[in-house]
């Protein structure tokens, strides 16, 4: 199969997109596929079968994109048509200008359109302060639509709960629901910590500093467990709020929090060092890190927003806390902390659990749509 994938916003494997992005391209490829890339990295240029577009130039707000961590792609007509020339299904990451780009010239030359569902709408809508606004989030849902979704053949949806949420907004879709897959790096081998922190709590998150993320959650309610004095917060990860984090965590916490981006290594090295792993995030799509967590044999404690999908990954009511409740959230990581037994069984339960997203099964579910995209053809427009 001849798969063109669309990208636009690529950049370091430090955010899910760009992870889920890049695990799609190295699986593919080594299961024989020939895999075109579309993308604006720089770093990429003159690589084989990377084909490379300029970005969007914004003025004085660069700085607060770049600050965010992500460039965005300006659509080329002519590389966008190298590109997908000869494909058999084109696959587009997000809705955005170059997605849409691609998707109505692969429409134009009837090739397959496939796509997954990275962006919620919140992602977007946090940066102009409508998170909470049900019409910001309704529009930008029907705008995805419109931009890419509708020209597809297939719709691939990380979790159910992603699925529902679009559907209830522009109708069914040909979906597929795939998780993005745990690598299989990630696993249990109990750690030792470093020598001057062994009697200390390790309590661990990984998720990008954005207010979404809810971290000042967190670091409330470590703040607010008997055991304060010993938790040390493990807050992995990167983003916009690096340093209001650092400072709202300075005047908190008796322990300041470790803060830092991790490779893989180092992060499945720091999961099985941790005690507790904790999801305080409102708004996600399915949050890996936490599935990569539980692989490491970590009991998750994990926010019951409406707006997230990751609390279906709690298998009991100790495994949620109510979503924006320190308090809460305080009284679970004290009872983990104060059961070890029953901690232990839970870890024993999750590592079960965790099977069903192993990354070999998911890579193989997201050949098959390909393929099944590839075999139906082109979505009628």
């Amino acid at each position: 199969m001849n798969l063109s994938i669309i990208c636009d916003v690529l950049g370091e494997e430090n955010n899910g997109t760009t992870i889920a992005a890049m695990n799609l391209i190295r699986s593919m490829r080594a299961k024989g596929h020939r895999v075109k890339v579309v993308c604006p990295d720089e770093d990429k240029r003159g690589k084989e079968d990377y084909f490379i577009v300029s970005k969007y130039n914004f003025g004085p707000l660069n700085g607060y994109v770049e600050k965010n961590g992500v460039c965005l792609a300006k659509p080329d007509e002519e590389i966008l048509r190298e590109a997908i020339t000869g494909a058999d299904v084109v696959h587009i990451l997000v809705p955005f200008a170059l997605g849409h780009a691609a998707a109505e010239m692969a429409a134009e030359m009837g090739i397959p359109v496939t796509a997954s569902f990275h962006c919620q709408a919140e992602n977007f809508t946090n940066h102009i302060f409508l998170m909470n606004s049900d019409v910001a989030n309704r529009t930008v849902y029907r705008f995805f639509y419109k931009q890419v979704y509708r020209l597809c053949t297939a719709i691939h949806y990380p979790t159910k709960f992603i699925c529902d949420v679009f559907e209830s907004e522009v109708g069914p879709t040909p979906h597929y629901i795939i998780s993005n897959g745990v690598n299989k790096s990630f696993r249990y081998h109990p750690t030792e910590k470093p020598e001057g922190m062994k009697n200390e709590i390790f309590v661990m998150f990984t998720g990008r500093y954005s207010r979404e993320k809810s971290h000042k959650v967190l670091i409330d309610a470590a703040a607010q467990s008997k055991y304060r004095d010993r938790i040390r917060l493990i807050l992995a990860g990167a983003g916009p709020l690096e340093q209001k984090l650092k400072e709202y965590a300075g005047e908190k916490l008796p322990l300041f929090p470790v803060f830092r981006f991790y490779s893989r290594e180092e992060l499945v090295n720091a999961f099985n060092q941790a005690d507790l792993y904790v999801h305080p995030a409102e708004i996600e799509i399915e949050a890996i890190s936490c599935l990569e967590a539980i692989s490491c044999g970590l009991v998750p404690v994990i926010a019951d927003s409406p707006r997230s999908a990751t609390r279906y990954f709690a298998l009991t009511d100790d495994n949620l806390f109510r979503y924006n409740d320190p308090a809460s959230l305080a009284s679970k990581i004290d009872f983990w902390i104060e059961n070890p037994e029953k901690k232990a069984q839970m870890r024993e339960r999750y590592l079960g659990y965790s099977e069903q997203f192993d990354f070999d099964v998911c890579m193989d579910r997201m050949e098959h749509m390909l393929l099944a995209a590839a075999e139906k053809g082109a979505r009628p427009v």
